[in-house]
């Protein structure tokens, strides 16, 4: 028989501002505290010397992480010029070192060579697993970690400034698994010097952004209670980007239990053109996400069923 999960059935997102020197993991395990949240996840891991956005899910929320991970990222970093170190950011020991500062002009030109489906190999000290191990482990183990480039997409890379000769500010828009760590590394290769990062702020994670964000202080100060609870924003902010389908309730009883639905029947109030064939669609009872249901067949059938609690009208 399972074990009952301590904490309250608590569902929704907290878009969490997450401070410099926290682990990602201790985040998730501070804001799951302050809701007493029976279960809680994260949708994008930030290194402890990056801060910013921090999606974070609770209870039925878990369920749309992967749709946050998946979704467009922004950041808005700083290299510094001069050393290249081992973990390609402030908390690495120095490799090696340049007196090269480039100038704007040589740092913009090189800029549209790391836009769009670009290659990129990982930093060495990073979560990806060779051989069952994470990288980072085996790196500080003293291992020789040896990975393979991969294809990430960058929408967008502009310089913001140089506040000085030995700092450069810049703002990037990326898809899934891209390494703004790997981006210093690269961009200082390709212009003769050496660099890392040393600021690293996540401004938007999916639907979640910056100005929305809310920090750990904040919470604290409000308290655990409504005030709190006010904050929580509903499961489906993940799941923008999907249609929604307003169902009876005979057909979310059915979605529910694991049966699907007649298109046809639903096509009554939605036209059938506005659904695509084998696409994903919500599953909405009123204001209460049901499912995520596929289309197929003359049939909605469910993918993933949702047991959140009917919205208050």
């Amino acid at each position: 028989m399972a074990r009952k999960r301590k904490g309250d059935p608590v569902d929704g997102w907290v878009a969490f501002d997450k401070p410099l020197g926290m682990t990602s993991t201790q985040a998730v395990a501070a804001v799951r505290r302050m809701f007493n949240a029976a279960k809680a996840g994260h949708g994008g891991t930030l290194d402890p010397l990056a801060s910013g956005v921090l999606p974070i899910a609770l209870g039925e929320a878990t369920k749309t992480v992967a749709y946050v991970m998946d979704g467009t990222k922004t950041y808005r970093w700083q290299i510094c010029w001069g050393e290249s170190r081992t973990t390609e950011d402030l908390e690495g020991a120095v490799t090696a070192t340049s007196p090269v500062r480039p100038a704007a002009a040589a740092i913009a030109a090189v800029l549209p060579a790391f836009t769009g489906a670009i290659r990129q190999v990982p930093p060495v000290y990073s979560a990806i697993k060779v051989d069952g191990e994470r990288a980072y482990d085996l790196a500080r183990a003293g291992a020789a970690v040896e990975l393979q480039p991969r294809v990430v997409v960058v929408e967008s890379m502009r310089l913001l400034g140089q506040p000085d000769a030995d700092h450069a500010d810049f703002e990037t828009v990326c898809g899934k698994g891209t390494y703004i760590r790997s981006l210093s590394r690269d961009i200082a290769a390709a212009l003769g010097a050496c660099g890392h990062v040393s600021v690293l702020r996540r401004t938007a994670c999916g639907p979640f952004h910056e100005d929305g964000a809310i920090s750990l202080d904040k919470m604290q100060e409000l308290g655990q209670g409504p005030a709190l609870r006010s904050l929580l924003l509903p499961v489906e902010t993940a799941l923008d980007d999907i249609p929604a389908l307003a169902l009876s309730e005979s057909e979310v009883r059915r979605l529910q239990s694991g049966c699907s639905v007649s298109l046809l029947r639903v096509a009554a109030c939605v036209p059938l053109a506005d659904i695509a064939a084998d696409s994903i669609v919500r599953a909405m009872d009123g204001r209460r996400l049901v499912a995520l249901a596929r289309v197929a067949g003359g049939e909605i059938h469910p993918v993933r069923v949702f047991n959140t609690h009917r919205p208050e009208e």
